[in-house]
């Protein structure tokens, strides 16, 4: 057996698959995370490491799982956050992670130091208050005294495999997610650290994404319920580790949509692509010699979750479902109501740390159903504009296969391919594809499969939605007010 968790922004899912990657069982232990006013969100990094102790022994409980059969764990996380350590491997302060936007002073002093473009040619990402770097900046800024106690720099899944073995790493998926990887070199940028104004000795090593980094040590050993022996691979970034749970580890296996709290456009590709306009990004795969070109927004589960909050008095799934439900109707469809899903600033394609969610249009005779669908087509055309950044780029994506926790809505899955006009379609495994895609990862580092190509087998398309020419059309000049609709609010954005 072996037993991969995914480090999520509201929980850690922990999943129990075969030797050959094959899901058997899935836990999640749920963690808060603080969001305040001014773009922070933060977490408690020892939260991460209770919910991996809790849920491992509640996947081995559940399952009647004899501990000794476990060869391996593997490790997945949310990427673009920082934590802070000191030389005591202790946290100095809640992490930041991706989702903070508060460095944007930060930011702009590596615009101005690097350039743009520049930046944007070395890194394969865009300059963004959003990624690591910027962040440490900030701490070091904001909270000298805290930082005086850093020694370590990480990100969440490298830091849970500390606690695991005792060893700190990183790998190249989550590198490049921290605006200080040198893609084309394959190493930390000195020249993007020194112009942060950062010593390079806090970055940690990096290693591949399937190397054994370590057993596990005493403590974690006891902690778990797992043998002292048992390894531990890696890992990854969990943008990269989604798309091998979607069976995309080549360029041949077409494109995936991940929708998750963020969501993210994303392929398999032999070289970064660079957008003109820089609208889209490039991480490193977890699969060697391979490249995941992404468009990443901020808000997509996260906003379909925040108005069923708003709508529903006691919100769970159930009232979510009949929202959606009453969304999938011809009377909400024909509203002529738009959301901007912008209510944690914005990534791809905007990159605007100032955006804000709105509805714009809103009459009289708009209800709870009209609100809901132009929530769901609000992310829709979000990801419409991304795609389109790919095809300028040169790219073909002609179908979408689709992943993570809102695929399992046939609702949102139908409006997506109208919106989009290309077939989308349901993997057997949605909202356990990242335990999936690190499985495959720790399968590989182990030795138990041969390769990555593995991971086409482990799921299966289960339901195709095929675009409705009409709907197509209509979707496309509402595009155009979308767009218009962002445009029109952007100064009043940057205003307050």
């Amino acid at each position: 057996m072996l037993i991969a968790h995914d480090l999520g922004t509201t929980g850690n899912k922990a999943s129990l698959h075969d030797d050959d990657g094959r899901l058997r069982a899935s836990v999640t232990v749920a963690y808060p995370v603080r969001f305040a006013d001014g773009g922070i969100a933060e977490q408690d990094p020892r939260d991460w490491e209770r919910a991996v102790v809790e849920a491992t022994r509640s996947l081995l409980a559940r399952t009647g799982t004899d501990p000794a059969t476990v060869t391996g764990l593997v490790v997945s996380g949310q990427m673009m956050g920082a934590v802070l350590l000191d030389e005591h491997y202790e946290p100095v302060r809640p992490a930041i992670i991706w989702a903070d936007t508060r460095a944007q002073a930060q930011t702009e002093q590596l615009v101005d130091r690097l350039g743009e473009r520049e930046a944007y040619a070395l890194l394969g990402h865009r300059l963004n208050p959003t990624y690591s770097i910027a962040k440490v900046m900030w701490v070091r800024d904001h909270e000298p005294d805290v930082y005086d106690r850093v020694r370590w720099f990480c990100v969440a899944k490298d830091f849970v495999v500390h606690r695991l073995t005792g060893r700190l790493a990183t790998e190249p998926s989550d590198a490049s997610a921290t605006n200080a990887f040198d893609q084309q070199a394959g190493t930390w940028s000195r020249a993007v650290i020194d112009a942060a104004g950062l010593d390079i000795s806090i970055f940690p090593d990096i290693v591949a994404s399937t190397e054994v980094v370590g057993t596990l040590t005493d403590d974690a050993a006891a902690a778990t319920g797992l043998p002292r022996g048992t390894r531990v691979v890696m890992g990854g970034g969990d943008g990269p580790i989604a798309a091998v749970g979607a069976g995309v580890v080549a360029p041949e296996d077409g494109a995936y949509v991940c929708l998750g709290t963020s969501s993210w456009i994303s392929f398999s590709a032999d070289q970064p692509v660079l957008d003109p306009s820089m609208r889209t990004f490039t991480f490193d795969h977890v699969v060697p010699g391979q490249y995941v070109p992404t468009a990443t927004m901020q808000a997509a589960g996260a906003s379909v979750t925040w108005i069923n909050e708003v709508l529903s008095p006691e919100p769970d799934g159930r009232t979510l479902s009949e929202l959606v439900a009453q969304a999938d109707t011809d009377d909400a469809a024909t509203g002529g109501l738009y959301f901007l899903p912008y209510l944690l600033g914005e990534r791809a394609p905007r990159w605007n740390p100032d955006a804000r969610g709105a509805f714009v249009g809103i009459g009289r005779h708009h209800g709870r159903a009209h609100l809901v669908r132009a929530v769901l087509e609000g992310v829709a055309f979000n990801l419409a504009v991304c795609i389109d950044a790919f095809r300028e780029s040169g790219s073909t994506i002609d179908r979408i296969d689709a992943v993570g926790g809102g695929a399992a809505s046939d609702a949102w899955l139908q409006i997506m391919a109208d919106v989009w006009g290309v077939p989308v379609r349901r993997r057997s495994v949605v909202e356990e594809a990242n335990s999936l895609g690190a499985a495959v990862v720790g399968a590989v580092g182990l030795g138990l499969v041969d390769s990555f190509a593995a991971a086409r087998d482990l799921s299966e398309v289960t339901a195709e939605f095929v675009p409705d020419a009409g709907r197509h059309d209509q979707y496309r000049q509402r595009l155009g007010r979308f767009d218009e609709a962002y445009a029109a609010l952007e100064p009043w954005f940057g205003a307050h």
